[in-house]
C-alpha cells in the first residue's frame, strides 16, 4: 500500500481549453490489493470520517473510520458547488435561465451599486460557474468580512474587481452565493426548496441544515449540511448521466458535459475546473470532483463507473496541510483496487 504521507506527489495539472494533460499524479498502487485491504489500511488520516465506493450503482464498500458513523451528517463545505451548478443546469433546461453566456446584471439589478464598474455588465451565468466573473474573490482573508455584511449579494458586486470576466480563475464562493441568488428569483422559491422540488426523484438525496445569509438566500456554495450516502446519490445521478436509477432524468446530460468541460485551471492546484467541478488524473484516470474545505470529496470516475465519496473534519484545512493529496492518494489506490476485482 502506498504510504500517502511520504510518496505523494502533487504536481500541477497543465490546462488546455479542449483537454487536460498532465503525469498522472498520484499514480495507483500495483494490482491486486483488494477494495478491502485497502480501506484496512488507512490507519493515519485522523480527520477522515466517511468513505463510500460505488460502482454503476452498486454499493462497493462502507466504511466509517475514527469513531464515526456511516450516517452521520457533515458540513460538506464547498463541495456544495457543484450541487449549485447541477440547480442552474435544471434552471437553463426548465427555460428559468437563457444559457450560459446570459449577462447577470440585469438579474441582480436591485442589488448593482449605484455606479457600477462598466465590467460588471460583461458577467455572464458561465462566468460564475467557471469562477471568471472577475469580481473580488469572497475566500480566505474576505470571506469573514464579507459574510459578517448586512447584504452578501451587494456587497460582493460592490466591491474592486481582481480581474476580468472570463480572464483567470478567481475562486470565490460569493460566485456561487450569486447563482443562488439568482436562482431564489428566477424560481421564485427558495434554493432549498427549489433543490426538493428538482432533486424529489434522486432516492437517497437530501439537504439538511444550510446557511443563510440576512436577506434570507441559502448560502450558495458552503455550509450545507447532508450524509455520505446523500451526496453520493447527487454523484451518481452524474454518473448516470443525469439520469435516476428509474431512469428520470434529472439534470440534462448535455449539461453534465458542460460542467465537465475544462475552461479554466487553478492558480493554487494547477486542477482544471468547468462549472463547478475540478478536473485532474488520478490513478489512470480521467476523475472529475466537488471538493470541500477540510476534505469533503466527491469523486466521479465516467471511465470505470465509479463513485467514491469521502467526508472529513470540516474545521481543519485540507490544501495547505497535504490532506487533499492524500485522499487524492487513496482515491488512487481505490480505483487500482477496483480495476484489480
Amino acid at each position: 500500500m502506498i504510504t500517502r504521507r511520504t510518496a505523494l506527489a502533487a504536481l500541477p495539472l497543465l490546462f488546455t481549453a479542449s483537454h487536460l494533460r498532465a503525469q498522472d499524479v498520484p499514480q495507483a498502487p500495483p494490482r491486486g490489493a483488494s477494495l478491502d485491504a485497502v480501506l484496512d489500511g488507512v490507519r493515519d488520516l485522523d480527520a477522515l470520517k466517511v468513505v463510500l465506493v460505488s460502482r454503476e450503482g452498486e454499493m462497493l464498500a462502507e466504511r466509517a473510520f475514527n469513531g464515526r458513523g456511516i450516517g452521520d451528517s457533515t458540513n460538506i463545505k464547498s463541495a456544495s458547488k457543484s450541487i449549485i451548478s447541477g440547480m442552474v443546469g435544471i434552471a437553463i433546461d426548465k427555460g428559468l435561465l437563457q444559457g450560459v453566456d446570459q449577462k447577470i446584471a440585469p438579474l441582480l439589478e436591485s442589488e448593482l451599486p449605484r455606479n457600477p464598474d462598466p465590467r460588471m455588465s460583461e458577467i455572464t451565468i458561465g462566468n460564475l460557474l467557471s469562477m471568471q466573473a472577475g469580481l473580488a474573490r469572497m475566500a480566505g482573508p474576505n470571506y469573514g468580512r464579507w459574510v459578517s455584511s448586512g447584504n452578501w449579494v451587494r456587497f460582493a458586486l460592490s466591491e474592486p474587481f481582481d480581474g476580468e470576466p472570463g480572464g483567470q480563475m478567481l475562486y470565490s464562493t460569493a460566485s456561487t452565493h450569486l447563482l443562488s441568488a439568482i436562482l431564489t428569483r428566477v424560481g421564485e422559491k427558495s434554493t432549498l426548496a427549489l433543490s426538493r422540488d428538482w432533486f424529489e426523484p434522486v432516492e437517497g438525496f437530501r439537504i439538511g441544515s444550510w446557511e443563510r445569509d440576512p436577506q434570507g438566500i441559502y448560502l450558495g456554495g458552503n455550509q450545507m449540511a447532508m450524509t455520505a450516502s446523500s451526496l453520493l446519490a447527487f454523484g451518481q445521478l452524474y454518473q448516470n448521466g443525469g439520469r435516476t436509477a428509474d431512469g428520470v432524468q434529472v439534470i440534462p446530460q448535455q449539461w453534465i458535459e458542460q460542467s465537465w468541460t475544462p475552461r479554466t485551471n487553478s492558480r493554487f492546484s494547477g486542477d482544471g475546473y468547468g462549472y463547478g467541478w475540478f478536473l485532474r488524473r488520478i490513478g489512470g484516470e480521467d476523475v472529475r470532483f466537488g471538493w470541500g474545505y477540510g476534505g469533503q470529496m466527491l469523486y466521479v470516475v465516467p471511465s470505470l463507473g465509479l463513485t467514491v465519496v469521502m467526508t472529513s473534519d470540516a474545521t481543519s484545512p485540507s490544501a495547505r496541510t497535504g490532506y487533499r493529496d492524500e485522499l487524492h492518494g487513496l482515491l488512487a489506490e481505490i480505483i487500482g483496487a477496483v480495476r484489480s476485482a
